[in-house]
């Protein structure tokens, strides 16, 4: 798979584009006026992996707050880029707040919503002009949900009259990727380069998400950052955020990614990163935590013993990795089998750096470790559990702790 060639674009301390690493990003949702509760959920996101954070930037309270949670993060030792995100009075914001202009990493403007009809093209010049004189990138964001209206009805109006007209679909396809290009071709007049501009184009729908990205990636180098926006809760928004981010990243498409997940009652936001950490490393295109092969179960496995198991090693990897990313150089890279039974148990353990084979039910209760592809031990008895996670922290050690 041969990745897209984009322009390297530089977000504070983090490189995006060209050869650099698919990046993770996420949003906060909390107030930004309140400055304890969006600090606490960008430490939290960056903690859990998040490489790029975008709070919202919507009001004056807003865009007061935005130093302050900057300093606090910087006490904290948090670097993660911060991304302003822009709509209505953007231009207005930035030229009245000079010090979140300055503390921000990046501008996400929309071109649906930066102003209407004759204001459009000045106040999105505004928010250049101040992106330019404080050398920060800008994301020109497109929602199909905010299209520009004009640009639409001007392309229905002239596809009406065509000798063959497309679909309607089609021709808003090619209005989200006008105006994303436009405005792009707008900034680099005024004198923002290249190096400067992301671009996007959010839709609800997997098939209209490959539709305009394909259209992006052939029509334009700049850098591009893929997302299913309102994908939707829980399975759904997990199922169609990795369907459509998986066959544009499998084409070689996109330098950043997010998964908009409507978060359930109670849920981390957090889980968004989690999910997008999973899809580049499903790919292989990136590796974040050791993964972890677990058998699905069936007949044979009536015990909960190896669920159990691979859930608590899951959970203890995830928990331990911000400081293993550290001590461990490359424990990231780590494969660990949790097999059921003594049908593909210890074949799957085998192909594992280590693994175990738990006994299926009815089988000897014993169950062989096997580590780098040979048999190193054979654990018995009630402790089966706590015997094998001893044994994989001594070999993290042995095999990272140089």
């Amino acid at each position: 798979m041969k990745r897209h060639e984009t322009t390297q674009v530089r977000v504070g301390n983090l490189t995006i584009g060209g050869n650099a690493p698919i990046r993770v990003q996420s949003m906060t949702n909390t107030d930004t006026a309140d400055i304890e509760a969006t600090t606490s959920q960008i430490a939290a996101l960056a903690k859990s992996g998040s490489e790029l954070v975008r709070i919202t930037v919507d009001r004056k309270e807003a865009a007061k707050a935005v130093p302050y949670i900057k300093e606090r993060l910087d006490g904290l030792g948090v670097e993660v880029p911060i991304i302003g995100d822009f709509h209505y009075i953007g231009h207005t914001l930035l030229q009245e707040f000079p010090d979140t202009a300055q503390a921000l990493d990046k501008y996400r403007i929309n071109p649906g919503n930066v102003g209407y009809r004759a204001k459009r093209s000045d106040q999105f010049s505004r928010i250049i002009e101040i992106a330019i004189q404080y050398d920060k990138p800008v994301r020109i964001g497109v929602n199909w949900g905010s299209l520009d209206q004009e640009l639409l009805t001007q392309l229905m109006d002239e596809n009406a009259s065509a000798p063959a007209p497309l679909e309607t679909q089609s021709v808003l396809h090619e209005a989200i990727v006008q105006s994303a290009l436009q405005n792009a071709k707008l900034a680099q007049k005024m004198g923002m380069g290249a190096d400067k501009i992301v671009l996007s184009a959010k839709v609800s729908k997997v098939q209209d998400l490959l539709a305009v990205y394909k259209m992006l990636s052939a029509r334009s180098n700049h850098a591009l950052h893929l997302g299913l926006t309102e994908a939707g809760m829980g399975i759904k928004g997990t199922v169609s955020s990795t369907a459509g981010l998986a066959i544009l990243l499998q084409q070689g498409i996109g330098d950043t990614i997010r998964v908009s997940l409507t978060p359930e009652p109670g849920q981390p936001r957090t889980t968004e990163v989690q999910i997008a950490q999973e899809i580049l490393q499903s790919l292989d295109l990136r590796h974040f935590t050791p993964q972890v092969i677990a058998c699905p179960g069936c007949g044979r496995t009536t015990s909960t013993v190896f669920q159990e198991l691979a859930r608590d090693i899951s959970d203890h990897i995830r928990e331990q990795m911000p400081q293993w990313r550290s001590k461990y150089p490359g424990v990231e890279q780590l494969d660990i089998a949790v097999m059921g039974c003594i049908v593909n148990g210890p074949g799957e353990s085998k192909q594992a750096d280590i693994g175990i084979s738990l006994p299926g039910t009815g089988e000897t209760p014993a169950a062989p470790v096997f580590i780098d592809g040979k048999k190193a031990m054979t654990l018995r008895g009630d402790r089966i559990a706590d015997e094998f996670k001893t044994v994989l922290a001594g070999y993290i050690e042995e095999r990272f702790g140089g």
